[in-house]
């Protein structure tokens, strides 16, 4: 806009010079005094020169000299009629007088008459061809028409006459800017610096296409040397602020800015774009007062009370911020920031529809609006209509290629939707755009953290804290990281950190940083753990608004069987599938019609075949998108109990449950803790697990199984384990054997038990001097086992032993998949010895086969502690992660463990997994997070598991498994007792020898692995929860008792 008053103005002075140059004024004896006239004219002391022209003019009436500068003079003073007339007058005397013509064109085009205006203009150039000030004058006026390409062209004709009008080449440079022909718009500002190198307007100009084409520092340097070469040039210092703030150069830009204020203290503009930097600077107070001082000297400037609305916000003054983007609105309802603005406040007070009717009025406004298509894409997201929201994303960018905060967002969506390595290419390009992007950094750690790339992930959180030092969302994940390779650098203060954060986050109102899975790894209350799974079930609400649904018609009145149904996204290969495969078919028909509702697709897996075969109805919900179109499928099946299987793991959708598509809505195993949700009723557990008097760390109420709540299906998975034959070829002295060196397991033993010789060991053993106690073991006893421990240290797959053909217990992956990932049951006879994992075969060996994230300082002090105690013993643990291996041995030096005390091995497949728990003595759990699928698989093999629960949900499940196998020693009350018992199991062979044989018939006999007596218990639950909701009472905590002992139903 400077620009161009620059060059209209230019334009009117050169249609004046033309009567000023006049050489064709005839020599009279008065020519002294039209002199004078004219170098008065020039001065702008217009009063004396049109006295003396009018006297000139009273002498010689038809001199159009003095006519033409009669014009001039009434034109410069705005007397438009005056000048019309002087100029007709001189037309009259010379109709060929082209500069009559011209001036008449002047008046014409001030007063907004363009067409007579350009009429004149082209009747001048016609009379003298090469009537330079002519053409410059057409062309300002074709520019006020709308005519650009004539304009140029108008400007093209001047020059050819005189190359060397640096102003008129500078001017036609301005028009090619505005049309964007940016390359021969720098051409004709450099001819004119090549003209007349000290024309700062030229180099300013310039500065202005390089800043257009992205060339920075060419701008700045420009810029410079405009101000340079005129100190009092305010449009440069503008300009070099402006550039200045756009390259975050902020001490050079707020010095320019200053500049121009000290030539211009009440430019508003220059004000509001000083405060805009303070505000970039983190100067916040001093934005706002620069902001409200541009406000005093331009009181309807939108622009400055949006961005001090944007200050306010950031100062947490949300109401003030709010009043004024209102006020912004007020004075322009198509300010589009302030509608952009605005709608983020209104989305973050969770208005989301209202945030959205404004994103969508502000890109009414302004289609190429990036800002507000990326904002907009964002509550969409949020509302989980993630196609629109990648639609309006591909939009922002489109519009602003260089949009980081568009990618990395889009980042987000493609990560939700699944496409990882879209997601990876959206983070990475933002950080090309903008290195210094805290958030982008933050994200693809994400993405390396969620593919199991933890260094990655903690070094790209690491250096978003570089960049951004209160980053909580990176701290917390970062600590997550940490965690998960046992990385306890600073531990303390980390955690410390971590509470305060969520603190903070709780008390502001804000989403908690801290996932509510990982939330049971940190020392928070249970008041904080409840409140951070609230914050997501809130968000979950948030979502189903926009939908508008009616609540649901449910009926009270149940017909012949209560419908119960499933919701999992988990129905495949995955460790919940693991463990209740058998639960749908194994429900009493007369009693539950049972739907399975799968939230993901087919995996391919028995796993998935089986729950499909065996579920009365099986409705895959992932054809499903849309959560108000799945809510309404499982309404129309008149579902009475709907069970959420996921809680807050991966895959969930907690979005149909706050629908509430039924009546009674339950949590169920899948998730280790409370949902938080209003929409959650009932959480399935135990009495062990979550005892009454914790009961207030729960949303939901308690629904109690007869046992634990946990569920294994490993006797149907496993059966080849509920037998076994202890291998050697030699026993001890005393005619005994280890029964956990060398074990075979199949479905079928007695090809083995044929073929060798067996002898069965007995072992009378008095523990704790009770009754003695009878322990038996089949032992095949070889002439040698060398072919084994050949085959296994070469790894062939078989050998032949006695003629019977027996597998390598580490080729299961070889030989069948299906068998190695658990879906098929293992017809070969398999064998498993410690020497295929390194492990000493005269050692005690303790184990763990958790993730490593579960165990804390604590926990490996303890186990220090028990190794110290116990000679000639070894902890066996997984590399899960590998990286994390490394770090442990480190710390257990530091604990005066010697190396070769900690060994471990890697992941394996899931029947290798839970078989070659067979080898170890003794399991010790970790008290922060139980074993629970890990510890069902040690407790199938008849490994004893020592636990102690602390008061959280995940803590307890061990303990539960245990009271429920019978085994309530193994559960300690105290670190010290937790110690004194794995110490006694690894000294006391006999204590030892009778744990062990009672978990191994246990594992049989009571009701941990009976699927069938599980699933009557949660029949009996459900019938509880019925009976409840359809006397119009609401949810309780309720037991799994049959009817006749109603009396100590726990709601009673």
């Amino acid at each position: 806009m400077q620009a161009q008053q620059q060059q209209q103005g230019h334009q009117q002075i050169a249609g004046t010079n033309v009567i000023l140059k006049m050489n064709e004024i005839q020599q009279l004896s008065t020519v002294g005094l039209l002199e004078l006239a004219h170098r008065e004219y020039q001065a702008g002391d217009y009063e004396n020169a049109e006295r003396h022209c009018m006297q000139l003019w009273r002498q010689e009436t038809n001199n159009t000299g003095v006519l033409l500068l009669l014009s001039s003079i009434h034109f410069q003073c705005r007397r438009l009629d005056k000048s019309a007339h002087f100029s007709s007058l001189a037309i009259k005397q010379n109709p060929l007088l082209a500069e009559a013509y011209s001036n008449l064109g002047n008046v014409f085009k001030e007063r907004g008459q363009l067409q007579e205006a350009l009429e004149n203009y082209r009747h001048a150039v016609r009379l003298k061809p090469d009537f330079i000030d002519g053409y410059i004058n057409l062309a300002a006026a074709l520019v006020a028409a709308g005519d650009m390409e004539q304009a140029v062209q108008a400007y093209v004709t001047a020059l050819q006459y005189n190359p060397d009008l640096y102003c008129v080449r500078s001017d036609l440079g301005n028009l090619l800017k505005a049309l964007a022909r940016l390359d021969e718009a720098k051409a004709c500002y450099l001819k004119a610096i090549e003209t007349r190198p000290d024309f700062a307007v030229a180099w300013s100009n310039l500065g202005c296409v390089f800043n257009a084409q992205g060339e920075i520092w060419l701008a700045i340097h420009h810029f410079e040397k405009a101000v340079a070469l005129d100190p009092n040039f305010l449009d440069a210092y503008i300009n070099l602020g402006n550039v200045l703030k756009e390259a975050r150069i902020f001490d050079r830009a707020v010095a320019a800015y200053l500049r121009a204020l000290n030539l211009s203290p009440n430019n508003a503009v220059v004000h509001g774009n000083l405060a805009c930097v303070y505000y970039e600077q983190g100067l916040i107070d001093l934005a706002i007062d620069t902001y409200r001082r541009a406000i005093e000297l331009q009181p309807n400037f939108p622009d400055a009370y949006c961005n001090l609305a944007n200050a306010l916000k950031e100062k947490g003054q949300v109401v003030e911020a709010e009043e004024c983007y209102n006020t912004a609105l007020r004075l322009c309802p198509t300010h589009a920031d302030s509608l952009n603005n605005l709608a983020n406040i209104k989305r973050e007070q969770g208005y989301i529809e209202e945030a959205t009717r404004l994103y969508l009025k502000a890109l009414e406004v302004f289609p190429e609006f990036a800002a507000a298509h990326s904002n907009l894409a964002s509550v969409l997201q949020q509302q989980g209509k993630l196609n629109e929201a990648l639609m309006h994303y591909k939009e922002a960018i489109r519009i602003q290629p260089t949009f980081a905060d568009a990618y990395s967002n889009m980042g987000n969506t493609l990560k939700e939707m699944q496409d990882i390595q879209g997601a990876l290419q959206c983070y990475t390009r933002a950080i090309q755009i903008n290195p210094a992007f805290a958030d982008a950094h933050s994200n693809l750690a994400s993405i390396h953290k969620d593919s199991g790339n933890i260094p990655e992930a903690i070094q790209s959180y690491r250096t978003a804290l570089k960049l951004k030092p209160d980053f909580p969302d990176a701290y917390c994940n970062l600590a997550h990281c940490l965690q998960i390779v046992c990385d306890w650098t600073d531990y303390e203060a980390r955690m410390k950190k971590l509470v305060s954060i969520v603190a903070e986050q709780l008390d502001k109102n804000r989403l908690p940083s801290v996932h509510p899975h990982h939330s049971m790894l940190y020392p928070l209350s249970h008041e904080f753990r409840k409140a951070i799974a609230a914050r997501h079930a809130n968000l979950c609400i948030e979502k189903i608004h926009v939908l508008h649904k009616q609540p649901y018609k449910y009926p009270r009145e149940i017909g012949s069987r209560l419908k119960i149904g499933y919701v999992s996204s988990d129905f495949g290969n995955h460790p919940t599938s693991h463990l209740m495969q058998s639960i749908p078919g194994l429900h009493e028909k007369n009693n539950v019609e049972i739907f399975c509702y799968a939230l993901s697709v087919d995996d391919g897996t028995a796993f998935r075949a089986k729950i499909a075969r065996e579920a009365e109805h099986f409705i895959d919900l992932s054809q499903i998108p849309c959560n108000g179109k799945a809510a309404d499928r499982i309404n129309a099946d008149g579902i009475h109990i709907l069970v959420n299987m996921n809680g807050y793991t991966k895959g969930a959708r907690n979005e149909i449950f706050a629908l509430r598509p039924a009546p009674v809505q339950v949590m169920w195993l899948g998730y280790p803790g409370t949902s938080g949700a209003s929409f959650m009723d009932y959480l399935i557990t135990d009495e062990v697990t979550s005892p009454l008097e914790l009961a207030n760390q729960y949303s939901e109420k308690l629904a109690y199984m007869p046992h634990t709540y946990f569920i294994g299906d490993h006797r149907q998975m496993f059966p080849h384990l509920k037998e076994r034959l202890i291998l050697t070829d030699k026993l001890n002295s005393k005619g005994k054997v280890a029964d956990n060196v060398a074990v075979i397991n199949a479905t079928d033993l007695s090809p083995m038990m044929e073929s060798t010789l067996i002898k069965e060991i007995r072992e009378v053993i008095v523990p704790d001097s009770k009754k003695p106690l009878e322990i038996s073991l089949k032992v095949a006893e070889l002439p040698t086992t060398t072919p084994i421990e050949t085959m296994i240290a070469s790894g062939q797959c078989q050998m032949s032993v006695n003629g019977v053909v027996v597998q390598n217990g580490m080729a299961t992956t070889q030989v069948n998949n299906k068998t190695a990932t658990g879906e098929e049951v293992p017809q070969n006879i398999v064998i498993t010895t410690r020497q295929q994992y390194g492990l000493p075969e005269d050692a005690v060996v303790y184990c763990n086969f958790n993730q490593l994230y579960k165990i804390d300082p604590l926990t490996l002090h303890m186990w220090a502690h028990i190794l110290k105690h116990v000679p000639n013993s070894v902890l066996w643990l997984l590399r899960f992660p590998a990286v994390g291996e490394p770090n442990l041995q480190a710390t257990a030096q530091q604990l005066g463990l010697a190396p070769g005390r900690i060994l471990f091995s890697n992941v394996a497949a899931k029947e290798e997994h839970v078989r070659r728990g067979q080898l170890a003595d003794v399991c010790l759990d970790t008290p922060l997070c139980n074993g629970h699928t890990t510890s069902m698989d040690v407790l199938w093999t008849g490994t004893p598991v020592v636990t102690l629960p602390g008061e959280t949900l995940a803590s307890r499940v061990a303990a539960s498994q245990l009271n429920t196998l019978g085994a309530p020693e193994l559960v300690a009350r105290t670190r010290q007792e937790y110690q004194d018992i794995a110490v006694r199991l690894g000294t006391d062979r006999e204590f030892l020898k009778g744990i062990r044989a009672k978990v191994w018939k246990a594992r049989s006999e009571s009701p941990l692995f009976n699927c069938k007596m599980y699933a009557h218990g949660m029949e009996m639950l459900y019938h509880r929860m019925w009976e409840r909701y359809a006397l119009g009472e609401k949810p309780d905590h309720v037991a799994a008792i049959e009817k006749s002992e109603n009396q100590n139903q726990m709601s009673d």
